[in-house]
């Protein structure tokens, strides 16, 4: 019997390479998509606090606003990060995980934005165990959303690269849900926002793989005062 088709062998060893990446790709899809459970939908990251304060009003200001935040904040921290985050856990590094989850909550930078890290990834992590991933039963590291995000795409073997943009989609597309129900956005305003936004994305991931470590760091003052105000803000529909 041909090998690649025996019934007993796992779902991997009865793949074609070719298959195997396409099993990558869905399962970067999975980490990915704005379905997955673990509440991603009830976070602005700021910009609910930017649409009261009148910053954000208009399919325009929101383009320069996630934008910026794309440029400035997941170029300059989240990106890089993820990409040592991975390294670390292909390498199976637990320090190394520890050490770049306990530097990215150091550098969020309101109550807010820190706890959306924590929760996103408590949440993903036990998403992970029931999927399989051993390594997220442990819970010997900081639980971030960036490091188990790391960890799925390790576990599902998707590529860093690839990893990166699912990341970057995962992010604009939340954004962009939030922008449409608080500006309003209508659907096809929300689509061409969101397409400006992913043809950002390409150059960041490329730009942010140069950074070395000395070089890792976030500078969206603007982000971080309106998501400090959002904490008392009185009428809101996001946690931060």
């Amino acid at each position: 019997m041909n090998a690649l088709a025996h019934p007993s062998l796992p779902p991997e060893a009865r793949s074609t390479p070719t298959e195997l990446e396409s099993l990558a790709l869905l399962r970067l899809i999975q980490l990915a998509s704005p379905t997955l459970p673990i509440g991603a939908y009830a976070y602005s990251q700021g910009l609910e606090a930017a649409v009261e304060q009148g910053s954000v009003s208009s399919e325009a200001d929101a383009v320069k606003w996630i934008g910026g935040v794309l440029e400035h904040g997941l170029r300059a921290l989240d990106l890089p990060v993820l990409a040592r985050l991975y390294a670390a856990w292909q390498a199976e590094d637990e320090n190394l995980v520890q050490r770049w989850s306990q530097f990215l909550c150091a550098s969020r930078e309101s109550r807010e934005l820190l706890l959306e890290e924590e929760q996103l990834g408590e949440s993903l992590r036990k998403l992970l165990c029931e999927l399989g991933a051993s390594l997220a039963e442990a819970r010997r590291v900081r639980a971030t959303y960036l490091g188990y995000f790391a960890l799925g795409a390790v576990h599902f073997r998707v590529p860093l690269t690839p990893a990166l943009s699912g990341y970057c989609f995962a992010w604009a597309e939340h954004q962009v849900s939030a922008a449409s129900r608080l500006i309003p956005l209508g659907p096809m305003a929300s689509q061409r926002l969101l397409s400006q936004i992913l043809s950002l994305v390409p150059r960041t991931i490329e730009r942010a793989l140069t950074l070395a470590d000395e070089g890792i760091g976030v500078t969206l003052p603007r982000q971080a005062i309106g998501s400090a105000l959002h904490e008392t803000q009185y009428t809101r529909i996001f946690r931060s």
